[in-house]
């Protein structure tokens, strides 16, 4: 357990951390959403959640999987939302554009990554997403809520049904 910190010291630990840890953030807006202005809506959205609940951040896990913890909530409600916002506002000629486009510059195997990732539900994104960050499944387990044994099975799920999609 950490001490109460004061005021100042409690924003100053909360931007270190966030600032040490910042990758989650990119990598969890990267994948929940294609256009810049909603990756940095949901950015914005998941910096607040992330203080509005530092107080209650006891240590008991990794600053790592409580962030992700956060972070996926966050992204998962947004992208319900977003969503539905999409598909009133951008027509699909517009998504498809701009998501070609953040994807031209990155290697082949990459950019099959992203597609495969872009089909997934958001249990299943957040699953990779956790997967590929190298937690180990007690972490992604924590994160997401249900236990190792679901974890492994899905994973192994994804990687047979990744595999297959890929080779054929």
């Amino acid at each position: 357990m950490r001490p109460d910190p004061q005021p100042t010291d409690l924003q100053e630990s909360f931007q270190a951390l966030v600032e040490e840890h910042k990758k989650i953030l990119y990598k969890v807006c990267n994948s929940y959403c294609r256009d810049r202005d909603s990756r940095e809506d949901l950015a914005q959205e998941i910096m607040f959640q992330l203080w509005r609940s530092y107080g209650k951040f006891d240590g008991r896990c990794r600053f790592s999987t409580w962030m992700y913890r956060i972070a996926l909530n966050v992204a998962i409600s947004f992208y319900r939302g977003e969503s539905t916002r999409t598909l009133h506002v951008t027509s699909c000629d517009q998504h498809l554009l701009e998501a070609a486009d953040e994807t031209e510059n990155q290697p082949e195997n990459v950019r099959l990554l992203y597609q495969y990732i872009e089909t997934l539900d958001p249990l299943n994104k957040a699953l990779i997403l956790l997967y590929l960050d190298e937690n180990s499944y007690r972490e992604i387990a924590d994160v997401l809520g249900i236990t190792e044994t679901n974890v492994a099975t899905k994973i192994g799920r994804l990687k047979s049904k990744m595999k297959q999609e890929l080779n054929s």
